[in-house]
């Protein structure tokens, strides 16, 4: 008789797990839908996954650079990004770094910072701690 109680409260496990959505999301880059970054130049764009609009505290998305194209902005938020493809020329406070495939870059809020890819373009994945848009204000996005 145990073993039968114990097998109907693992079915009604398994059932109530069906009954609410997965809130784990895995994102790739054919999720992304790429809009112009706002107040950046034409060949820099980003696409939001996850953000204010899934009630979420970060930004989650991806960053598209086109070959020797960039921004150089003080960040409103705190900014990590990561390099898929391509390579990316990194300036802060006069020093220069060059980021790669898999490298990781993070960016504090109040950083001065230039980010520039090279000829071959860019691929980023980003996490943005509070929601970029939000900070940067109206027109952002």
């Amino acid at each position: 008789m145990k073993g039968l109680e114990r097998d109907e409260r693992d079915n009604n496990h398994h059932h109530a797990a069906r009954r609410t959505p997965m809130k784990v999301r895995v994102l790739s880059p054919a999720d992304a839908s790429y809009e112009r970054s706002p107040g950046q130049p034409e060949g820099v764009f980003a696409s939001d996954l996850v953000d204010q609009r899934h009630g979420a505290p970060i930004s989650i998305g991806y960053g598209r650079y086109e070959a020797n194209q960039g921004l150089e902005e003080t960040m409103a938020v705190d900014d990590v990004m990561i390099v898929l493809e391509g390579q990316l020329v990194i300036t802060a406070q006069g020093e220069e770094k060059t980021a790669g495939p898999g490298d990781i870059v993070h960016m504090p809020k109040g950083e001065a910072v230039g980010i520039r890819a090279k000829e071959q373009g860019a691929l980023t994945a980003y996490v943005t701690w509070p929601h970029w848009k939000l900070a940067r204000g109206p027109g952002a996005g």
